[in-house]
């Protein structure tokens, strides 16, 4: 039986109409939902949870194993082996057991030959190697440096890692897609689903304004006329696209950080955007001082579409929880972390 063109076309509807249902209801949760209520009775403070995707959460943030400490005393790593230069300070045994839980951390299934020439283990010459070495230096500094933001918990290299040599939550600058007259013809994202935003038609790249660079974020106004207040539309859009990006990378409502009732009055925000607030910052400095500047380092297919270095953001710790980790320090169990080490005669 032949088909005439109009059954054909109503068939191709209902079968389009039917994929985009089921991609609408895809985005949706299904009750019961959970809240929480984080202000005052009708204020609109409240966080909405879901059970099972907060199973999912919990089960996806268990910290893997330690293995026991080792003394301090003894022979230190820099006086043992050559060329090293962060750790030096360790003991053989310390020292040993943090390559080893790097390793797992990081590489479990590479081993330690995704950093080291097995051959000559204080050869530098894999770019993984001088890397992974800086990034001991960073998580060094956050700890020591950044505990506004991290407070005591602090991070590890699991925090980002997590069982994976490159996070999975890392960002490179985004041009958007060519159009007609090319990039400088783009829309920013008003056009299609940005995924950094949350899968909103919000500009696609909030990162490299607000995380890479310093613009100014604030775009509330405090007064109910616009006195003073010289962001644009262009510019509450792009900060409307960072805030839907650290809703989605910590898995909170706006309220978490805000009290929508005032935007612009910290004394009826939370205090937890005071701990975001320093994390802009910290964020902003760990780019631009230790991912950027080892720019020339990475291999081409490590780098971004247009050259630049792999970079973080929030959800490269958080991914997806309020805290990393749900809170849990691995921290206590690697003191060597915290903080810069004193460095040990070099062998």
């Amino acid at each position: 039986m032949k088909l005439g063109i109009g059954t054909a076309l109503g068939w191709v509807a209902i079968a389009a109409g039917s994929l985009l249902t089921i991609a609408m209801l895809s985005r949706f949760e299904r009750p019961p939902i959970d809240s929480v209520q984080a202000g005052f009775r009708g204020t609109g403070m409240v966080e909405n949870v879901n059970p099972r995707l907060l199973a999912a959460l919990q089960a996806a943030n268990v910290i893997p194993a330690s293995l026991p400490a080792l003394p301090a005393a003894g022979p230190k790593a820099g006086q043992v082996y050559k060329n090293v230069q962060v750790l030096g300070g360790l003991s053989v045994g310390e020292f040993t057991r943090l390559m080893a839980s790097i390793t797992t951390w990081v590489a479990p299934t590479q081993g330690c030959a995704y950093c080291h020439n097995p051959a000559n283990m204080a050869d530098d010459s894999r770019y993984t190697k001088v890397v992974a070495r800086r990034m001991i230096q960073m998580v060094q500094h956050v700890n020591a440096d950044w505990t506004a933001h991290v407070k005591e918990t602090g991070v590890t290299c699991y925090t980002c890692h997590r069982g994976q040599p490159v996070p999975s939550r890392i960002w490179f600058n985004d041009p958007g897609p060519p159009r007609a007259g090319g990039y400088t013809e783009s829309s920013f994202g008003m056009t299609h689903a940005s995924a950094a935003a949350g899968d909103s038609a919000l500009p696609y790249d909030p990162f490299t304004p607000f995380l890479q660079n310093a613009d100014a974020i604030r775009v509330q106004g405090t007064t109910a006329l616009p006195a003073g207040n010289g962001m644009g539309i262009r510019d509450a859009e792009w900060t409307y696209s960072l805030m839907m990006y650290f809703s989605d990378s910590l898995g909170v409502n706006c309220t978490y950080c805000h009290n929508t009732r005032s935007f612009g009055d910290w004394s009826q925000s939370t205090p937890q955007r005071v701990t975001a607030w320093h994390g802009i910052r910290m964020v902003r400095d760990l780019n631009e001082n230790y991912l950027m500047k080892l720019h020339d380092v990475f291999p081409p297919n490590r780098l971004g579409p247009t050259g630049d270095a792999p970079k973080l953001a929030c959800a490269t710790c958080h991914q997806g929880v309020y805290k990393p980790l749900f809170g849990v320090s691995m921290l206590q169990g690697f003191p060597e972390l915290a903080h810069p080490l004193q460095p040990a005669a070099a062998k």
